[in-house]
């Protein structure tokens, strides 16, 4: 797996400000995360600020692998083109994330197209908790290697400004791939991957490296993909390490998005590493059918996905009923069956039930091998026939054309970062 770890201490996240936070609002899927007022494009202040601790003392609260570079802020500007807004990949309450390049094994920006092509993170100099997040983010990443987490390059303190630099990902996120209007379907086997890669992240998060660490965090907007389709982990802002000796969870603020966040963290506070598990159960749901973890688009009983998708789960007769629709029947129904199994019990309500992020990769990973299709299957054809056949009738008896999808089974074209690490709007507000 190419697996590094080198010895890491427990990260400090704690932070003082003199200064005063700007106004700010929240997004109702998020929990203790909070967006800016105002985003009307990317900006970068040179200003020095209170809010911001100095830099002597940020250095302290650093864990700094010796493997992370260490960049200047007009390395980066000359990197980024000057952050102009065409290089923007993505953004979010953090900042913005800009596309950038520089040598390769060094911090000098070169032309557009030439050395290593990196994605350049900035901090919004506004908010208490993006300082934490950023420290969070350095400390973990500068740490941990692995190769279903995203590559932290290097990074940039200097008067005000806080930058990361990570390796640049291709294929962009995986909220993308599954809901931006106008993306092709993924195909089942790549959807099959991506999840093997992204339980392997959690994996190592949760038992691999020396210390275990609970993500926080996971959904799809996090999994970024490569040029291959491989699924790295991003966003250790709000990454914790576990518990130790034997205390049995960490006691946290709760933070996090709904709909992704187990139950008992919401409720209590307490928070385990199987509490990650429950989010991969939501994002495998998600692959699975296409939806959206909280839709309010959708009719009352269909809104949020995991109460909607419960009862099918456990039923095989019914899993038709689950399966993105846009897969037209190009899956694997043994595959799907045993998804639907294991999303079932990372959704237990009781955590104690639900599996360990092992056995999750022990699950999936022969999953990838599975040949037989749902479309060749009599009853899923059977089944096809009975489902246009009570949709094809208006209830005044017009009969209405069927169609096929016109997506059909087309791989995804996966256009080269059009969306890096942008969370499509829903509902008017950033996910």
């Amino acid at each position: 797996m190419g697996i590094c770890v080198s010895r890491r201490s427990k990260v400090d996240t704690s932070i003082t400000s003199t200064g005063t936070q700007s106004a700010e609002t929240k997004n109702p899927n998020d929990i203790g995360k909070t967006l800016p007022t105002s985003q009307t494009g990317p900006s970068i202040s040179t200003a020095s600020t209170e809010s911001i601790v100095s830099t002597p003392r940020l250095e302290e609260q650093l864990r700094v692998s010796s493997q992370l570079l260490k960049f200047t802020f007009n390395e980066l500007k000359s990197a980024t083109r000057n952050f102009r807004p065409e290089s923007v990949l993505g953004g979010g309450g953090f900042g913005y994330v800009f596309k950038g390049w520089i040598e390769e094994n060094g911090t000098a920006a070169v032309k557009p197209g030439t050395g290593l092509t990196v994605a350049v993170k900035t901090l919004n100099p506004d908010g208490l908790q993006g300082h934490k997040e950023w420290l969070a983010e350095v400390n973990f990443l500068g740490q941990l290697r692995h190769a279903n987490l995203v590559k932290l390059i290097g990074y940039c303190i200097e008067d005000n400004q806080r930058l990361l630099v990570y390796e640049y990902m291709p294929r962009g996120s995986l909220e993308n791939h599954l809901f931006r209007k106008g993306a092709l379907p993924l195909p089942w086997s790549t959807r099959m991957k991506i999840a093997l890669g992204a339980a392997k992240g959690l994996e190592f998060l949760h038992g691999g490296a020396e210390k275990a660490v609970i993500y926080r965090d996971f959904k799809t907007s996090n999994i970024l993909l490569d040029s291959e389709y491989n699924a790295k982990l991003s966003d250790f802002g709000l990454a914790r390490d576990g518990p130790e000796g034997d205390k049995t969870h960490v006691s946290t603020r709760v933070m996090g998005t709904y709909g992704y966040a187990a139950p008992e963290y919401v409720m209590t506070g307490h928070l385990t590493s199987k509490s990650d598990v429950y989010s991969f159960g939501v994002v495998l749901l998600e692959m699975l059918t296409g939806r959206r973890s909280i839709d309010k688009h959708r009719s009352n009983g269909e809104q949020n996905l995991v109460e909607w998708a419960r009862p099918y789960l456990v039923d095989k007769r019914k899993l038709y009923r689950l399966v993105d629709p846009r897969l037209s029947g190009h899956y694997s129904i043994k595959g799907a069956q045993k998804v639907a199994q294991l999303a079932h019990y990372c959704l237990s309500r009781d955590p104690k039930a639900r599996p360990t992020m092992n056995d999750v990769v022990e699950v999936l990973t022969p999953l990838l091998s599975l040949k037989d299709t749902a479309s060749s299957s009599f009853n899923y054809q059977a089944l096809q026939s009975q489902h246009q056949s009570q949709h094809s009738h208006m209830p005044n008896g017009i009969r209405l054309r069927s169609s096929k999808d016109s997506n059909g089974t087309a791989v995804a074209n996966g256009s080269p970062m059009s969306a890096y690490h942008q969370s499509p709007k829903q509902n008017g507000n950033e996910t």
